[in-house]
């Protein structure tokens, strides 16, 4: 394919799908990866990130051909639109991606850039691994303790748009048909009223239940936790827990049991080799993210919740200037750091570059790069325990050396040739 405004680097190799069915890559040992830099503070993170990246690949003997795609700002120049298509089809046809944060502009015909690639790209699953790295700040006696992965639906849940607006003749027309046609009367306050839906669907939650699953058993993870509010939302967030328990059931035989079955049937010790399912009130679970820490492994939830969820886990961590993310499709993947644009911070080479560069560990985790993966957290706990640190983990520690986003990326790449 070609493209009108994106250059494709002559080095680099195409991505391939080996296997419809898995969504297993053919990946190249110098794959064409696109990097959107982002707005804001992504001029400054996004090459960052690529730097550490490159640094990581070329010790264990590989290299990545960057091509720079263009969405929100970058691509308002370009292009005079905030999403251009050829992003859309750069990224679907190379699969694995990586990007920094977005400004969706007021008036854009988007609720959110971030989402609408998300939804373009059916990018179903976010995953947001959530692990304390040495020397980084906490409000937590033993930030240690976490070392959680949240799976949450991409796709659906209040994030899918549909509601309508108080005053109009449709919410209205929603309204009645909810209180009459539905019988629920006396459920909406007389006045003004604004009605959204929150669509949960078998297809939606299995697949994302699927993934949730699939990583845990690969990983040697010892339970997924299904997060739900299905004691209220009987019909959407506990249909949820329930498609959770039949895929587990169905589809994984001997290799998954449930709770139930971990006390009925084993007295509460987890045989060698099983993966425990079982499901935790949202409210609660909130609760128990700090209460209880160890005992949570891999999260499966729903949009909202998990938004919630794994903002509250990067807050034992040390915040969302540490929190790395991805989101996965079908054989593909865009990872993306849990923090916003931050624009007044824009090039001033200030901010901290660890969550670009961890969400691109975990894209060099879901090419296979297990090893360039590893040697990127390394480098980068190392960096931090060093006391070597950007402006907002310098004021929290004493003694530590306050650096520039582009001198921390330099410290972390010399700490990778120190470990390789």
């Amino acid at each position: 394919m070609s493209y009108e405004q994106i250059d494709i680097p002559d080095d680099g190799e195409v991505i391939t799908l080996a296997d419809e069915e898995t969504g297993e890559l053919n990946v190249p040992d110098t794959p064409i990866i696109p990097i959107l830099h982002g707005d804001g503070i992504g001029s400054d993170v996004g090459p960052a990130a690529q730097q550490v990246l490159d640094a990581a690949a070329e010790a264990t003997g590989r290299s990545i051909a960057w091509m720079r795609v263009y969405a929100g700002g970058s691509a308002r120049d370009k292009y005079d639109e905030n999403l251009p298509q050829e992003t859309v089809d750069a990224i679907r046809e190379h699969r694995v991606a990586i990007k920094g944060p977005l400004t969706t502009p007021v008036g854009a015909g988007f609720r959110s850039l971030n989402v609408a690639l998300r939804k373009k790209l059916d990018l179903y699953a976010n995953v947001r691994p959530t692990y304390h790295l040495d020397g980084v700040p906490s409000p937590v006696k033993e930030p240690e303790a976490m070392d959680m992965i949240t799976f949450r639906e991409n796709t659906e849940d209040v994030y899918a748009g549909i509601e309508w607006e108080a005053g109009t003749d449709e919410v209205q027309e929603v309204k009645e048909f909810v209180e009459d046609q539905m019988g629920f009367d006396n459920t909406i306050h007389d006045g003004p009223v604004g009605i959204g839906i929150k669509p949960i669907t078998e297809f939606g939650s299995k697949r994302l239940i699927r993934e949730a699953i699939d990583y845990a058993l690969a990983n040697d993870r010892d339970s997924v936790t299904l997060v739900h509010k299905g004691n209220i939302m009987k019909f959407t967030e506990g249909a949820f827990s329930d498609w959770g328990y039949e895929v587990a059931e169905e589809e994984y035989g001997e290799d998954v049991i449930t709770e139930d079955e971990l006390w009925e049937e084993y007295d509460g010790e987890q045989p060698d080799d099983t993966l425990v399912v079982n499901d935790r009130i949202a409210d609660n679970m909130l609760q128990q993210l700090l209460t209880r820490t160890s005992e949570y492994d891999v999260i499966a939830t729903m949009n909202l919740n998990g938004d919630y969820m794994s903002d509250a886990a990067g807050a034992q961590i040390g915040g969302l200037g540490i929190a790395p993310g991805a989101n996965y499709g079908h054989g593909r993947c865009l990872a993306e750091p849990v923090h916003g644009s931050a624009p007044k911070y824009e090039g001033e080479d200030k901010v901290n570059p660890t969550a670009m560069i961890l969400s691109g560990r975990e894209m060099l985790d879901y090419l296979g790069w297990d090893d360039a993966a590893q040697l990127v957290r390394d480098a980068v706990e190392a960096t931090i325990s060093s006391g070597t640190v950007t402006y907002d983990l310098h004021r929290q520690i004493e003694g530590g050396e306050k650096v520039a986003t582009s001198e921390f990326a330099d410290a972390v790449v010399e700490k990778i040739d120190e470990l390789a």
